[in-house]
């Protein structure tokens, strides 16, 4: 019997809310964000972020979904249903890792420009269309994955772990020939002033935001807060902790020595420094989130 089917502790039991302790909203606009919204001022959607919403206008959009082997998909029609009451019609869940609903993406836009007059040009067959949205959402996945698909090509476009990857609007990128469709890739773009911390934090967790500018700490207990409201419990297992906790710093200390993640800190006395061996809570915070963001901890609702 595995660990975390035992684990089941009442709601009560975990903190009602997080204490964000009067940090201030987390911000997250660096120059190449600001450089690539200003050359792209007619973007058709942007991962939820307000500055771009008004520049959807008619264009033709979908709007796709990436990571979907993150996602915990008992939610799939709730999260639906809330995007149509936002006026969203073309949604398609996709994952990169395996190209899974990946072969959707060029019917369903064509069918879309295709349906639009204003798009109709017979001297011109071609489709160009932009990749946009928040940072490492896998926007640069995408495209490598349809050329994976329509052309048999390998990476057009750098990929990484950290938001901020790409960092200037590209030049066009072929990813189908029948019919003959081009993308741009762009940089993840928030909004200059995120519009609470506990969005922010949701953010930064999902890795939208650089880890550092928040805190790999804060991050951390943000992540163990929603684990425990949510009942997922398999952290417990994968490091080896003698049961589920509300406190960060005795989780952490945990998987730093689950890890042997060790620091030397000097200590004075009267005799002189010595130095010792320390829990390395940054290092343990930094495995703990890797983890997450990897599936590996369960899957969580961050609506």
């Amino acid at each position: 019997m595995r660990l975390v089917s035992v684990l089941r502790a009442p709601m009560s039991g975990w903190r009602e809310r997080f204490d964000t302790g009067g940090r201030e909203v987390a911000r997250w606009f660096p120059g190449h964000m600001a450089k690539g919204r200003r050359e792209r001022m007619h973007i058709p959607l942007s991962g939820r972020n307000p500055l771009l919403r008004e520049a959807l206008d008619i264009r033709p959009h979908l709007l796709v979904l990436n990571k979907m082997d993150l996602a915990d998909l008992t939610h799939k029609s709730r999260i639906l249903k809330c995007l149509e009451q936002q006026g969203l019609s073309h949604i398609l869940f996709t994952d990169c890792l395996k190209d899974e609903n990946i072969e959707k993406i060029v019917p369903l836009v064509t069918e879309l420009v295709s349906n639009s007059q204003r798009y109709q040009r017979a001297e011109n067959v071609e489709a160009c269309m932009m990749v946009i949205g928040v940072p490492n959402v896998g926007k640069s996945s995408v495209i490598n994955s349809l050329r994976r698909l329509h052309l048999r090509k390998g990476k057009a476009s750098s990929v990484g772990a950290e938001p901020g990857i790409t960092r200037a609007v590209l030049t066009k990128i072929q990813v189908c020939d029948r019919p003959l469709m081009f993308l741009l890739d762009t940089p993840g773009v928030l909004s200059p002033r995120i519009e609470s911390v506990e969005i922010g934090l949701k953010l930064a967790l999902c890795g939208a935001i650089r880890d550092h500018l928040v805190g790999e700490d804060v991050i951390a207990d943000y992540l163990l807060y929603t684990l425990n409201r949510q009942q997922q419990f398999s952290y417990v297992e994968r490091y080896g902790l003698a049961s589920p906790c509300d406190e960060v710093e005795t989780v952490l200390k945990g998987i730093a020595l689950h890890l042997g993640k060790n620091r030397r800190v000097k200590v004075l006395t009267g005799t002189g420094d010595v130095t010792v061996m320390a829990p390395n809570y940054n290092a343990a915070a930094v495995d703990f989130i890797g983890s997450f963001r990897k599936g590996l901890l369960g899957k969580v609702m961050l609506d």
